[in-house]
């Protein structure tokens, strides 16, 4: 099989020939049809993720059909179509697990990190971790529902009742998680970098009531601000416009450090939290809202081989929405 292969960190990712992989007790082969590409991405080839298993095929916003099944499988059956997320297993027994926090498990691994993902043409998935996907959307625009829409949508729950909801860097999955929020009756507004006016008129476009930059105050104070642009300015800056007992959700694996701010913006019990990963929960809940919303994703695809144009267009921000991969 063709796969686009990380072997150093730092380095452009290699087209490859690789064997076919096979599926091991309780996993399947899939076909691989789409990879979306997601901004881990970028920090797991650039070094900021430092424990990958290399070299590695990177991805983990998979759609594919079932090929063949491992011993003991029972879940899918072959042809059919499936998505595979970024959790990719975890032991069900450590003490996070046993509370219902599975995102946290200390034995935790993910797809397209300590796991092959998808930037080839076949990879293997532990069929507890992957998901029948809404007939509503074909495989491009259901890819980035994997990753951009989980991670958002876990953001937008740890916000709880929130009305008024500020997305800073509005990327792949502030793009999705807009609609989502619009549906539930929130108020969206939208941050992005200085001078972008493109993604501002696309944020408005998507049902943000208001858009800017990202220093810019908004109209009214805020109840929670979902941080997605791994900025860790923006979260004084973010604090600076919550309203009293508001949460800042910073949703990204990795950020720049956050600088020192005074108490002052934290007091009145406002919030800092963070957003680990994602539970089976979240993707079942999630994977039923999007078609009734229904969320529209923007993409924009590549072929297999020009996986590392497509990583350095999401790093500069040229993408609006998702860059997804065309593999099958």
């Amino acid at each position: 099989m063709k796969a686009m292969r990380l072997r150093a960190a730092g380095q452009p990712l290699r087209l490859e020939d690789l064997p076919v992989p096979s599926p091991g007790e309780g996993q399947v082969l899939i076909r691989v049809s789409v990879c979306a590409v997601c901004r881990t991405d970028l920090h797991v080839v650039s070094g900021e993720l430092s424990h990958p298993t290399l070299p590695l095929v990177i991805g983990h916003m998979i759609v594919g059909r079932v090929e063949t099944a491992g011993e003991g499988t029972r879940r899918f059956a072959p042809g059919q179509r499936i998505g595979v997320p970024w959790l990719g297993y975890v032991d069900e027994t450590c003490r996070f697990c046993r509370r219902g926090l599975e995102n946290l498990c200390v034995n935790a691994r993910f797809t397209g990190y300590q796991i092959d993902g998808g930037y080839a043409e076949f990879c293997v998935a532990d069929e507890r971790f992957c998901f029948p996907l809404p007939e509503r959307y074909d495989d491009l625009h259901a890819a980035p529902l994997l990753c951009a829409g989980l991670i958002g949508y876990r953001a937008l729950r740890l916000a709880g009742d929130a009305q008024r909801v500020g997305l800073y860097g509005f990327g792949d999955s502030a793009h999705i998680i807009a609609q989502v929020a619009r549906y539930q009756g929130r108020r969206v507004f939208a941050f992005t970098s200085p001078g972008d006016t493109k993604k501002q008129a696309f944020a408005r476009s998507l049902g943000a009531e208001w858009a800017g930059d990202s220093l810019t105050p908004p109209p009214e104070p805020l109840d929670a601000a979902l941080i997605f642009a791994p900025v860790g300015a923006l979260v004084p800056a973010a604090l600076k416009v919550l309203d009293p007992g508001g949460v800042v959700v910073c949703a990204g694996i990795h950020m720049s450090d956050i600088p020192s701010f005074p108490y002052d913006l934290l007091w009145m019990e406002r919030q800092i939290r963070s957003v680990a990963n994602l539970t089976r929960q979240d993707g079942e809940e999630f994977l039923q809202i999007a078609p009734r919303v229904p969320v529209r994703t923007e993409v924009h695809p590549y072929p297999l081989g020009e996986a590392n144009q497509a990583l350095d267009d999401l790093a500069q921000g040229r993408i609006e929405g998702a860059a997804v991969l065309t593999i099958a």
